[in-house]
């Protein structure tokens, strides 16, 4: 019995054993096989990829797939859970197979060169915790069936090409802590969705072009850390909601739209706030005194609103206070308490930058702001109203880098302790009503590299010292009662060159030789002053000079033949001293002189007629008795007397020889013209196929306007040739008339028709036939030269009102244009002015359309030649670099046209080397320096219409208005040329702040 008990009992292990073996087996199978589907998949993954670092090297058959590198495998199952290729130089395209590895819970492409679009296979990755994939190219929609990977934590897709709104249904990943899209092209508005994440701790959507509101349901977030919306189209009032998350430490709201006022429980009910940034909106009203309790603030940046009212705010518990800027609001109330605030700062040992410019602070200088912190690098106190003397203890700030409190009314002298500032680069103290004498300490900053006293009350002489200060670029002394000779020593300081402006004083003797060293230096006023002697043959080595104002002294002798090799000259004043002797001739070949002041001098002899001489709104020769000839509107006695009868008989003979001799010519051309044409008369003109044509003409009709063509309602036109022997012309002739075949816009040009023919020789003709345009290209108004003798230059006012009818087209371009449209070569030679100096921007031979949406590159359809995308200077960096052309590109040539509007600089001046580019250019300016970088004709305009003999209102309130004007402008022209395209503005905001400045500039006239 017990035998067969046995036997059943060792059958029964015999079978047990058995089975168990063949679930191993098959165990082992599965895994095997499973493995091998991620094999598979992995590999279809790396065919679509191009790796130059040899990641993926190790992925082959020779190697286990949980040994390749960056993959990891899970412990039990050996499924791989794990794909981390990161910043690894890794191109081309994510493979749908991606899909295909179920276990995945983590996915890491960042950092790559990635294009094309986010498969929608991912979407079958349930496990998926972590997907980032920022900064590669890709571009389409975000997929809406991301939703389904329900665990995802962390989605990353900032820094790409990503176009179309944010998928609503991204509010049932419920799991989502995590969620980045800025620096993308996203449009729309905020899905109200995004409320129901309730794990969401960092929310990044800066650089978009999101549009609307915030919605009320982002209050709902209770555990949101981190909430960035900078840069893009929002409006509206911030929901109240918002300031109730007291988990917040980071509020980020900058340049938007924003109205409304901050809750006067702001600083209660965020008491974990470290970053306050929403500077450039439209905010108002009071600062709440409850910021006073937000004791974790590390900056707090609310600059450029329109808050107002007294700063009641108690910074003293705000201990990790840095930065803390309060400029261009209306703050203030102009009384002597308004500062009163700085003590409280006093207790903040972290405090570093401080700015409270372009305010209504009143009351005397507060000298407790010597008590600050000594890390303070920055103080901005310009354009207030501030009284009282500069503290001596300014010396205890040993790490100020910019100290800048102009035009205020603050008394007193300079205090020599400034001087040992060893780290000061910026000094502004313009426009106050300092006495004394300059210290010669201020030698000593040999870091400086902008010194501004002008319009004070200082006296005695300029301290040589100053030579020592070899990295000023900005040295402005005028409007002052300074006395003696100008120091040699200046002269040396081979780094200036912006401005030397040593005007309205009482400086005497010789102008030194020496200031032929300042070759790079762009203006030298050095008028009204009581200089004598000649005129420095040496100004010839100022190759760059721009403006030359030596008037009112006491200069004597002819001008110098020297100074022919100004050839960047735009305005030379030499009026009211006791110069003698011809004008002399090459005057009038300065081809970039637009303003000339001669008067009440010496000259003598005849005026010569070219040039800025041909234009007498831009020409002023009064007070000189000798002269003669000229244009017949000077009414000038003529300079030829009855003796030179004889000569003016033998140059009558001339001009009838020589008007016989063109007749003669015009004649034979004529016939030969009448012979071909009778020779090519039965060749028929082709056509060019359009979906909808225009009317077109024959080549023999627009040949009958050899000298404008006349339509049928008389209108003058402007004829475009196209040089068909250039390559890709054909096709740059089809892309100009598509583009302009179905847009209507008061700031477009207007194509009337065309021309697709034969020309007299049998050759192919095509021409485009436009409005015309009475006032020329924006790029003659910019650059004159004897081309255009008549033009005079544009004003402030004129400027701005070109820069909004550019932006107005471009955004028509990109948002109301079906399909939308990118210019791709946008600059000043583009731009045309009609009558009425209205802008129409013309030229689309680079345009190209985009289909769906704007911003959809990837979609891009038609350009005018392989490998041209755009003008040198003015054309978007990361064209350079192979990347598609998009809206953003004309972003970044519309900034870079709007500095050279402003600025006067071209793009392409010689000064922009070494890195230098018009776009830092501009930024360094900003705010404070506006007026140094600003075109010439608009800083010498300014000063003759406040009345060059009373500098003293150049500090009062238009120049307030002004520097608003351009401070305003210069800023958006920098937001629209940075280097990163996710950072430029979008063009429909730019109309809407460009409009803002020039309704805010009228307003204050």
């Amino acid at each position: 019995m017990y035998s067969h008990i046995d036997n059943t009992r060792s059958s029964i292990c015999s079978r047990a054993i058995l089975l168990c073996c063949i679930n191993l087996l098959l165990s082992y199978s599965f895994s095997t096989n499973s493995n091998e589907t991620d094999r598979l998949a992995l590999l279809s993954i790396m065919s679509q990829l191009h790796d130059p670092l040899q990641f993926t090297s190790s992925w082959n058959y020779s190697i286990p797939v949980c040994m390749w590198q960056g993959v990891t495998c899970g412990y039990r199952h050996k499924r791989v859970t794990k794909l981390d290729l990161g910043n690894q130089n890794i191109g081309g395209q994510l493979s749908p197979y991606i899909g295909n590895l179920s276990f995945l819970r983590f996915i890491n492409v960042k950092g790559n060169n990635l294009y094309g679009e986010i498969p929608p296979e991912v979407s079958r990755l349930f496990r998926l915790r972590t997907l980032l994939i920022s900064n590669n190219s890709f571009s389409g929609t975000i997929p809406t069936n991301l939703s389904h990977c329900y665990n995802l934590i962390q989605f990353s897709a900032y820094y790409n090409n990503l176009v179309g709104e944010i998928p609503a249904v991204l509010g049932d990943l419920s799991k989502l802590q995590h969620l980045s899209l800025h620096g993308n092209h996203l449009a729309g508005q905020l899905p109200a969705s995004i409320g129901n994440l309730s794990a969401l701790k960092v929310l990044y959507l800066k650089g978009n072009s999101l549009r609307g509101r915030i919605p009320d349901t982002f209050g709902q977030l209770r555990q949101l850390l981190f909430l960035n919306l900078n840069r893009n189209n929002l409006s509206g009032t911030v929901p109240p909601s918002i300031y109730n998350i007291s988990s917040l430490d980071s509020l980020s709201l900058l340049s938007n739209s924003f109205k409304g006022n901050l809750p006067l429980t702001f600083g209660l009910n965020l008491p974990n706030l470290q970053f306050c940034i929403i500077a450039q909106n439209n905010f108002t009203g009071y600062l709440p005194n409850s910021l006073s309790n937000a004791s974790n603030l590390v900056e707090l940046d609310l600059a450029e609103n329109y808050f107002s009212g007294k700063v009641l705010i108690d910074f003293g518990g705000l201990k990790n206070l840095s930065r803390l800027n309060l400029g261009i609001n209306n703050l203030g109330t102009g009384t002597t308490s308004d500062l009163d605030f700085i003590v409280s700062l006093t207790n903040c040992s972290k405090l570093e930058r401080i700015g409270l410019y372009m305010n209504q602070f009143g009351g005397v200088l507060p000298r407790s702001f010597v008590n600050l912190s000594r890390t303070m690098t920055g103080i901005m106190m310009g354009l207030n109203q501030l009284s009282g003397t500069i503290p001596s203890l300014i010396g205890n700030l040993v790490n100020l880098n910019v100290f800048s409190v102009e035009f205020n009314q603050l008394s007193g002298s300079i205090p020599h302790v400034i001087g040992e500032l060893n780290n000061l680069q910026v000094l502004c103290l313009q426009g106050n009503s300092l006495q004394g004498t300059i210290p010669s300490t201020l030698g000593n900053l040999t870091l400086l590299s902008n010194l501004r006293l002008d319009s004070n009350n200082l006296q005695g002489n300029i301290p040589s010292s100053l030579g020592n200060c070899q990295n000023l670029i900005l040295l402005t002394v005028y409007q002052n009662q300074l006395t003696g000779t100008v120091p040699q020593r200046i002269l040396s300081i081979t780094t200036l060159l912006i401005l030397l402006d040593l005007s309205n004083n009482l400086l005497s003797g010789p102008f030194p030789s020496e200031i032929g060293n300042l070759k790079n230096l762009v203006a030298l006023d050095i008028s009204k002053n009581r200089f004598s002697g000649k005129i420095p043959s040496t100004l010839s080595g100022c190759t760059s000079l721009e403006l030359l104002n030596l008037r009112g002294n006491v200069f004597s002798g002819s001008i110098p033949s020297s100074l022919s090799s100004l050839k960047s000259i735009e305005m030379l004043d030499l009026s009211s001293n006791n110069l003698s002797g011809q004008i002399p001739k090459y005057i009038e070949n300065l081809s970039f002189l637009q303003y000339l002041n001669l008067s009440y001098n010496d000259f003598e002899g005849e005026i010569p007629t070219k040039g800025v001489f041909n234009n007498t709104m831009n020409l002023s020769l009064i007070g000189n008795k000798k002269l003669c000839g000229g244009l017949a509107e000077m009414h000038l006695p003529s300079c030829y007397s009855k003796k030179s009868k004889k000569s003016k008989i033998i140059l009558l003979k001339v001009i009838i020889s020589v008007s016989v001799s063109c007749m003669i010519i015009s004649s034979a051309l004529l016939i030969v013209v009448i012979a071909r044409r009778r020779k090519s008369a039965n060749k028929t003109s082709r056509t060019l196929q359009m979906k909808e044509q225009f009317p077109t003409i024959s080549y023999v009709e627009l040949r009958k306007a050899t000298n404008g063509y006349l339509g049928e309602n008389n209108m003058l036109v402007a004829v475009k040739v196209i040089n068909l022997q250039q390559k890709g012309a054909s096709k740059s002739f089809v892309v100009e008339c598509e583009a302009l075949r179905n847009t209507r816009h008061r700031n477009l040009i207007k194509l009337i028709t065309i021309c697709s023919s034969i020309d007299l020789k049998g050759d192919d003709f095509k021409a485009l036939i436009y409005e015309y345009m009475q006032n020329g290209s924006l790029e003659e108004w910019l650059h004159q030269n004897n081309d255009q003798p008549d033009k005079s230059n544009l004003t402030l006012i004129q400027r701005l009102n070109v820069a909004i009818d550019v932006a107005s087209a471009i955004e028509y371009l990109h948002y109301h244009s079906e399909p939308s449209i990118v210019h791709g070569d946008l600059k000043p030679s583009n731009v045309l002015l009609d009558h009425d100096m209205v802008a129409h921007v013309g030229d689309f031979g680079l345009a190209k359309f985009i289909s769906d949406h704007p911003l959809n590159t990837a979609l891009a359809t038609q350009s005018s030649s392989v490998g041209i995308k755009g003008t040198v200077g003015y054309v978007a960096p990361e064209y350079g670099m192979g990347s598609e052309v998009s809206i953003l590109g004309d972003m970044y040539s519309f900034g870079i046209l709007l500095l050279e509007m402003f600025t006067g600089r071209k793009p392409t001046d010689s000064m922009f080397n070494d890195g230098m580019t018009l776009h830092d250019f501009a930024k360094i300016a900003l705010p404070e320096r506006v007026l140094e970088i600003v075109e010439p004709s608009l800083m010498l305009a300014l000063r003759i219409d406040n009345n060059i003999e009373n500098h003293a209102r150049q500090h009062g309130e238009e120049r307030v208005r002004i520097v608003e004007c351009l401070v305003g402008v210069l800023r958006i022209g920098v937001l629209c040329s940075m280097q990163s395209p996710v950072e430029r503005m979008e063009m429909t905001n730019v109309v809407t702040k460009l409009c803002a400045v020039r309704e805010n500039f009228l307003s204050m006239q």
